[in-house]
Parts: structure tokens; sequence; C-alpha cells
């Protein structure tokens, strides 16, 4: 299975990240046992819920971390000239093996101030993990969340077909959205090196400027074309076009001198090429006046030779109104020359989509049967970025807690296991953070929490079923759970957002899902808060 990890090494991360660990190094506290949390803080796109992805790449950023002599020479240019020479010795030394992550399952579909990862061992290393971790999960659970959205936009009978690389940040961005687009739940991408490394199936046909660039028949080489099954001589291409466009005409009513003559060399060139593959873009000049005609006597001319082309691409306009006249003129062909199959040929559609236009599709009399996205995809137009954070929970084995003037940026403290409750139909209502020695919930009796946010109130819920969110993924530098190919995720986000309620996937206004902690980790919230006032008074101590 390909991989990533390569693209990640450890110097991928923040300056002030070696600061910090040199001056743990400095103090002796380097070793100290310590356990932070990456989370996020907000549901992306004003939606229900995010995806969780990016875990796989963590878990093989973690198992080839470490620097090298070429990496160290570099950290000696950047930092003070007074960072003891020993602290470099010390980090030509340092993996991951004292490291263990505890995470979601990738793939599941999460909520806001839910940990999706749980990263303990050593506190210097952990502290230097932070930025390549974050940078791993931020991008791929937006985008993949992005997707997920546009896929349920588009409703399940149309094919989305992923083609941001050129508008993506950078190689890096465009290869990640390639891959995420597709778990989210695209079908297919341009992206020809994401098709190579991680099995994403890939489409494509011509550009504009393919069509553009012939002016004559005379430019189409060669001529002839043999029968699909080869049992004739070749057959004059050119010809046997010209006598199907004229029938064309007729059935249509179209003014042949408006077809432009370059356009029909480009389709019937590309059809020489491609007589099994036949999908051209046939909005260059006009589609009614010329592009539909001539891709109609192309076709017709492959069908006669035993050949099935694949359908039209639309690029520009009203892509709903063209599509259903793109199908009527089908569907006349279809009946007029007896060919049943050509009625029901590929109509695709690309044309800067955004999720709200994907929407609109379906409040449109349209006959579109795959629609590209682009740019509104992999740059996340409508929320640049997830806003993941990474929080120390608890050092030496001491619960930690960020306190804020704006109370939507306190951390929860301690390490936690985390439940997932589920109602009577397998939906899920409620998760539960608990402080991880205590016992589990269980399926059909009371539990008490409190929610995260909003109202303290304590309330009591009795879950259906049960599940646990935490997963030992990585335990002492070895990956400890199978490593699933693209396909195997792709798969576990359908089935994760089918189970989820509709009122928490509405794209507008959707229900927010409850998040809580439970009445312990309640308690210790409260006692720390009370302990950090108490503290605030030490320069009056003796």
């Amino acid at each position: 299975m390909a991989t990533t990890g390569w693209r990640v090494p450890p110097l991928l991360t923040d300056l002030y990240q070696f600061t910090m660990a040199y001056a743990y190094w400095r103090a002796g506290r380097h070793n100290e046992p310590a356990v932070f949390e990456l989370f996020f803080r907000d549901n992306p796109f004003g939606g229900g819920f995010s995806l969780f992805s990016g875990l796989l790449d963590c878990l093989l950023f973690l198992r080839s971390f470490r620097f090298s002599d070429e990496d160290l020479e570099y950290l000696r240019s950047v930092l003070p000239p007074a960072t003891d020479p020993a602290f470099f010795v010390f980090l030509r030394e340092l993996d991951c093996s004292n490291v263990t992550v505890r995470s979601a399952p990738e793939g599941t579909v999460v909520f806001a101030r839910v940990p999706l990862m749980e990263v303990s061992g050593p506190l210097a290393v952990v502290q230097l993990l932070e930025t390549s971790l974050l940078c791993l999960v931020n991008y791929a659970s937006l985008v993949c969340s992005n997707a997920a959205r546009f896929r349920m936009a588009a409703g399940s009978r149309r094919k989305l077909l992923e083609m941001g690389l050129r508008r993506a940040q950078g190689p890096d961005g465009g290869l990640t959205a390639s891959r995420y687009a597709y778990i989210g739940g695209f079908d297919l991408t341009s992206n020809v090196q994401a098709g190579f490394l991680f099995g994403v199936p890939v489409a494509g046909t011509m550009a504009h400027s393919y069509v553009t660039s012939f002016s004559s028949l005379e430019e189409v080489w060669p001529h002839t074309l043999m029968t699909a099954n080869g049992d004739h001589e070749s057959i004059d291409l050119i010809s046997l076009t010209k006598g199907w466009l004229r029938l064309v005409c007729e059935l249509l009513g179209a003014e042949p001198g408006k077809i432009r003559e370059g356009e029909l060399a480009a389709f019937l060139s590309y059809a020489v090429a491609y007589p099994h593959n036949f999908l051209p873009v046939i909005d260059s000049y006009s589609v009614s006046c010329s592009g539909l005609l001539n891709f109609c006597a192309v076709a017709l001319s492959l069908f006669e030779l035993d050949y099935r082309p694949l359908g039209v691409r639309l690029d520009s306009g009203d892509l709903c109104r063209q599509s259903v006249e793109v199908r009527r003129v089908f569907r006349l062909c279809s009946e007029r020359f007896s060919i049943p199959a050509f009625h029901s040929l590929t109509i695709v559609g690309t044309n800067n989509i955004s999720e709200h236009g994907m929407a609109e599709l379906n409040l449109k009399e349209n006959e579109i049967d795959v629609v590209g996205v682009g740019t509104h995809l992999v740059t996340c137009t409508r929320q640049p970025s997830l806003g993941c954070v990474y929080k120390l929970v608890e050092v030496r084995g001491s619960p930690r807690m960020k306190f804020s003037e704006d109370p939507e940026k306190s951390t929860v403290p301690g390490r936690k296991a985390i439940y997932r409750m589920l109602d009577t139909e397998g939906h899920p209502f409620l998760d539960l953070l608990c402080l991880r020695e205590e016992p589990a919930p269980t399926a059909g009796e009371a539990v008490k929490c409190h929610p995260v946010v909003g109202d303290q109130t304590c309330q009591s819920i009795t879950p259906s079923q049960v599940t646990c969110l935490r997963l030992d993924v990585y335990i002492k530098g070895q990956i400890s759970q199978p490593m699933c190919s693209t396909a195997e995720t792709r798969e576990k986000v359908q089935h994760s957002i089918q189970n989820l309620h509709p009122r928490y996937k509405r794209l507008e206004e959707p229900d927010t899902y409850t998040v809580a902690v439970s009445e312990k980790l309640h308690n210790l919230i409260a006692e720390i808060r009370k302990d950090s006032s108490n503290d605030s008074n030490f320069l009056l101590a003796n």
C-alpha cells in the first residue's frame, strides 16, 4: 500500500517547539510523562459534524520520526549560539519509541470538543510532535468533511469527480485534497499521482485548448478507423461522420453553416485515438449550434463501427438547461437511428461548482450524471481551516487545564476514556468524556453527565448501546492497528455517516450534537478551578 510518511520530516514544525524542548531539557524535565490531546472547537462549515482523517499519515510520521545529522546542523544554525551542544546529542538519539497514541478510528464522524487523539510520552518529544500532527489532521479532516457535504448535497445518484489540483494550495495540498475528497465520498479524481499513490480512480478527457488547436478536417490523421471487432478494413471516418452530420442537422433543423469545422476535426482526431473513451467538451464555441451536433455525428459513426462512446462534458453557461437539451437530442438520435444506448450517454457538468450550486442541482430539472468540482472543494472556500488544537491535559500524572477569559477556549483536564451513546435505532446522540479510570457506561443504565458547553445542568441519559471511541493505535514505537487502504477508509466514512441521524446531517442549521463530561470529570474541573484560584495568592505566602 502506498503511503505518504516520507513527506513529513521532523523539521516540518514551528521553531518554538525546539526552544521549548530545549528549555525542558535544561530544566531536567524532558523525560517527565506528559499527555496532550488534539481536538477542534467548532464543527466546520456551520455543519453538525466533521470526519476524522489523517490518522494514518500521523502514524507513519511517528514511526519514521528521527533527526538526521543534516537536520541537526541546520538546528544549530537557527537556535541561539549559547545552546548547549549536548542538546543536539539528545535530539540525535530521539525517536517515538516511548510514545503512545490513542485515537478515534480514522474515518469516524466526530464532533467539536471531543478529543480525536491522545498523545502520551516524554514531555520533550510529545511537545515536538504538536505542529506536525496538527498539520496532518487539520486539512485532511477539513477537506474530507467538505467532500462529504458535497456528496450529501449531490445525493447518491450522481458521480462526483474531484478536479482541483490546479487550484490547490501547492502540490502537497493538491495531493491531500484528492486523497481525502475520495475518502469523503467523491468517486473519481483527475489527479494521476493520487491514483498512483493511493489507488483513487482517475478520469479525464480533453480541455478546450485541444478543441481550439484544430481549424480544419485536413488536420485529422489518420482518416480511418477499423471496426471494434477488427472484422473489416479501415473505414474513412471523416466521410462517415460527414454523412451522419447531415442526418443530424436534418433531424434537428440545424444550420450547417454554423458548425465549426475545427471542432469537428478535434472530435474526430480524439475519437481515432480513443474510440472506446470518447467524451469531449462541447462548449468551446456553441453547444446547440456546433458542439452537440459535432458530437452526435462522431458518436453515431463510432456506434456504426461497434464502439461505445461515453458522453459529453459541459463547462459553461446554464448547466441544468443545457443538460436537458443535450438529453433531448440524445433521445431523438436514439429513436430516429434505432440506437438505444444513445439515450443513456453520460453528461458531465463542470463549472466552478460550489456546495450551494450542488444543492441547487437537486431543485432544478437537469440531466447531469457526473459533476466535476475543483476550487470550492480543495480550497474549502467556506472555511479555510478546521482549527484543531493540541493541548496539555496531564504531566507527571497530574491533570492540567488551560483557563481563559473566553470560556470556549478552556480545556478539559486529565486522561480520558470517550464513549459514544447510541439510541434504540443505533444513531449516536451523545459523546461522553470520562476519566480514564472510571468504569465504562453500560447499555440500559442511566448515566449522569454535564454538557461541555452551554447549559451545565446535570442531566441523566440512558443509552441503548455504548461504543468506545478510543483505540490504542501506536504503542512504544509500533503501529498497533491494521493500516487501512484509502478505499477501506472511504467505506468506513460512508458507514459512519449513514449511522448519523439526519438532523445532524442537514447542510443548513443542523441540530447541535451533545458532548458531555461525566459527573467525576465535572467535579475534577470544578476542583482544579478552585485550586487555581487559591494558587494565585502565592505571592502573599511566607
